[in-house]
Parts: structure tokens; sequence; C-alpha cells
């Protein structure tokens, strides 16, 4: 009986695709898989609070991580407008992303810095994205707070940026902070105590908020000034 000839193609079967088509596809997919995921978890994140990718790093090498979520009206309102005042005083006329400000450090020679950062910016580099200064990142965390400016809103956006951000080795969110710096709640703080840990945030390993240096006291003052003024300003994170 007659053996079939490798290599010929059965009559009526599909012509092979390219292998170099189909590499190109697979590596088109990647991307397109990463922002569905994100859109993904940006959904599942409105109702569950995310731990920071500080925080999986911390667990995935064996280190301490305390954290205890709450919700925004379990933080005191020194706190949330103290942030406001000091890392971005346009966050309820904002976007997601302060182009005024961003557009200011473009041309910077050493690079993006925290000041064009907005609250928005910062919680989507803790939940999503690496720490450390990079245009790369910059651009990253451009369209991804435009997307979770939308997808969670401004209570909710400050609410995870209070419950992720860093105020020491191990130390995060606004509860963890209170309690190992003040031994209170966040509900309970003063609003001294509040300027303070909001001072602290651009250096949380270098600024002690229970033992203030003379330099971290008056910048906490100046902070505990604007918050005074801040009024309508932190209108979109009231209750």
């Amino acid at each position: 009986m007659p053996q079939p000839l490798r290599g010929l193609v059965p009559a009526g079967a599909p012509p092979a695709r390219p292998r170099g088509r189909r590499i190109v596809r697979a590596v088109l997919l990647v991307p397109v898989m990463a922002v569905v995921l994100v859109l993904v978890l940006a959904l599942v994140y409105r109702a569950l609070t995310p731990p920071s990718t500080l925080m999986l790093g911390r667990w995935a090498t064996l280190q301490p991580v305390t954290r205890e979520v709450v919700a925004l009206d379990a933080i005191a309102p020194a706190l949330v407008q103290g942030v406001v005042a000091s890392e971005d005083q346009r966050f309820c006329l904002h976007g997601g992303v302060d182009w005024d400000a961003l557009w200011s450090v473009v041309d910077d020679e050493d690079g993006p810095s925290r000041g064009a950062s907005t609250v928005t910016m910062q919680t989507v580099k803790n939940v999503f994205l690496w720490p450390g200064r990079s245009y790369l990142r910059k651009a990253l965390e451009i369209p991804l707070a435009l997307m979770v400016d939308l997808v969670w809103g401004k209570r909710r956006t400050m609410e995870i940026y209070l419950n992720v951000a860093e105020w020491g080795d191990g130390i995060f969110g606004a509860e963890a902070a209170a309690r190992h710096w003040f031994n209170k709640s966040a509900r309970d703080l003063t609003r001294g105590e509040a300027a303070l840990l909001v001072a602290a945030l651009p250096n949380p390993f270098f600024r002690n908020p229970r033992h203030p240096t003379r330099v971290l006291r008056a910048l906490a003052g100046r902070i505990q000034g604007r918050t005074a003024g801040i009024g309508s300003l932190s209108q979109c994170v009231r209750p």
C-alpha cells in the first residue's frame, strides 16, 4: 500500500499561517490582556481595598506588613484635608491628572517630580506600578489615573490612597500609621498629628512624626495652615 508523501498539504486543508504573524499577534495580545486585567482589578477594587505593590513585595520576601483597612469616614477629616492641601490642591478639580502641573515639569532635567503627581497618580503607582522615578512609570500612571478617576471616583480614590500609603518600615495606611506613631486610631488624630503624618509622607523612613525634628514641625505647621484654608477644594471627599 503506498505511503502518503510527507510535506504535502491534503486537498481542502486551510493554508498554514506564517509563524512570524502568529508571534506578532501574540506580542500584540500582551498589552491588550494587561489593559483588560487592570480594568478588571479596578472594578474589583471599587469594593475591595487592594494591597500596594510594596506590600506584595514584602509578603513575597517574608517581611512583616502592618495595615488595617478602614473606611474614609473612620479617618480624621484633618488628615484627608491635609493630604489635599499638601499633595494635590486641585484633587477635586482635575480628572486624575493635573495637566498644568505635569507640563511644568516635562522639561525638568532631573526627571519627573512628586510635584507633578496627583493623589490619583500616586494611588495607581502604589496599587499597580513600582516605586522610583522614571518617564516610563509616569507615562503608565497617566492613563491609569484617568481610568481609575472614572471607575473609583474621588472619595474611593482617596480612601484607597489612605489605606496603601507607606508611613514607615512595613507600616501601611492611615490606621496603622496613627496607631504606630500616636497610639490611637486614625479617627482620633488631632489636626497637629494629622499634619505631622502628612509632612512625613514624602520620606516616611527618615521623618518621625512621634519625635519630629524642628524642620518637620515647621513643615507640619505650614501644612496645618494650608488645611485651615482649604475650604471647597476638599468638597469632593466629604460625605
